[in-house]
């Protein structure tokens, strides 16, 4: 998958936009209405199908501003599963999934707005 565009709201991947939070899993899927327990606090229980997909990279992309938080405790069982974590705003994040994820199997994380 390739991550063709992002504007605070926006993600464009392969041509489909989505304008809510999304997980892309390493399988090529896409959850498109990822919500998570605590809105801005990304929690092991939000995680969805990251356990079964034991990704090498997890890109976690933060929103525009970075306001999304993750707690050590998720960083911590995301390494556990032993996955390098990248934690960004999403606009770097995007840069960096698109750069990883063409020779590496990276799930990515996206909050979209702030």
């Amino acid at each position: 998958m390739k991550i063709d565009y992002y504007s605070f709201g926006v993600l464009q991947v392969d041509g489909k936009r989505y304008s809510s939070d999304v997980i892309l899993y390493t399988d090529g899927t896409v959850n498109s209405s990822w919500w998570r327990r605590s809105g801005h606090n990304l929690q092991i229980e939000d995680l969805d199908r990251t356990a079964d997909m034991k990704p090498e990279i997890v890109i976690v992309g933060t929103g525009a501003s970075g306001l999304m938080r993750v707690e050590k405790k998720t960083l911590d069982y995301l390494k556990s599963l032993g996955s390098r974590v990248i934690v960004e705003p999403t606009e770097r994040a995007v840069k960096s999934y698109n750069e990883l994820a063409q020779s590496h199997e990276v799930l990515g994380l996206f909050h979209l707005t702030c």
